[in-house]
């Protein structure tokens, strides 16, 4: 594993919500940029395949030149983008989930901000039979010398996010929809049709993560409402769990520049 699980620093959790605080070094963070964090910013298994499926087409050098240019990723790499690719190289690490789909395929403007819910997926778990179900997670970056920060709250705040997948299915069937139009075919197919069985018969079937990313001093105070309110509805079947990254002071300013800097020692290396 290139993500590491992080230094537990608090624990938050209002049962049956999971809310848990962990610390990230220099040196962790700098492992996971020049890793998994950078094939899932990049998309390289997205590019691998598109070029897979291209080369057939080359005839000249020309034409090899253009696949190059087309190949390039041009998405404008912002310090949110990080802290997301940050928290799904987490869940797909360390909490069994899978990501196929990456929001970036769908933007016909590669410079334009992804709309709806940040990470969509599956969760493999220790069912016998129909062994995944859907995934659904909210990211928040932010630096602000508050606890919690204003991104907690507000009609856009994690919170009010999370609360929405767990109570709607008019904010979840859109989610399921959109991964069964891309499902045909593909190597997770499978997965998709488990899930989709699970949540056929219950809706609340599912995983929901909140992460937030920061680079304060930790304090439980950044997970321990949004984790309180949460569970004040009572259900059994979906899992909620809240997750606060703390990487090293004052590196979300420069996140982006890191992950640029790791991607290109890697290609330099090669």
């Amino acid at each position: 594993m290139t993500m590491a699980d992080g230094a537990e620093v608090y624990r938050a959790d209002v049962a049956p919500v999971k809310a848990r605080g962990a610390s990230y070094t220099d040196e962790e963070l700098a492992a996971a940029l020049s890793s998994s964090v950078s094939r899932i910013l990049w998309d390289d298994v997205g590019t691998l395949d598109l070029r897979t499926i291209l080369t057939s087409v080359i005839t000249t050098d020309f034409s090899d030149k253009s696949l190059k240019r087309i190949l390039t990723n041009s998405v404008t790499l912002d310090n949110w983008r990080v802290g997301e690719a940050l928290s799904e190289a987490f869940l797909v690490e360390h909490r069994n989930c899978e990501f196929p789909r990456p929001t970036g395929r769908d933007l016909k403007n590669p410079s334009a901000s992804p709309a709806g819910t940040d990470l969509v997926g599956f969760q493999s778990t220790e069912k016998v039979n129909d062994t995944h179900r859907f995934v659904f997670g909210e990211v928040k970056t932010s630096q602000q010398e508050a606890w919690p920060p204003s991104v907690m709250d507000g009609r856009q705040g994690l919170r009010k996010q999370l609360e929405k997948l767990r109570d709607s299915t008019k904010v979840k069937d859109p989610l399921v929809k959109y991964l069964g139009h891309h499902a045909k075919g593909t190597k997770w197919f499978e997965h998709y049709r488990s899930a989709m069985r699970r949540y056929l018969v219950n809706p609340d079937d599912v995983s929901l993560f909140g992460v937030l990313v920061r680079d304060v001093e930790p304090k439980r105070e950044d997970l321990a409402r949004c984790a309180s309110r949460l569970a004040g509805r009572g259900f059994t079947e979906t899992d909620i769990e809240l997750r606060a990254m703390y990487l090293p002071r004052k590196t979300i300013n420069s996140l982006a520049q890191r992950a640029i800097a790791a991607r290109e020692g890697a290609h330099a290396q090669n």
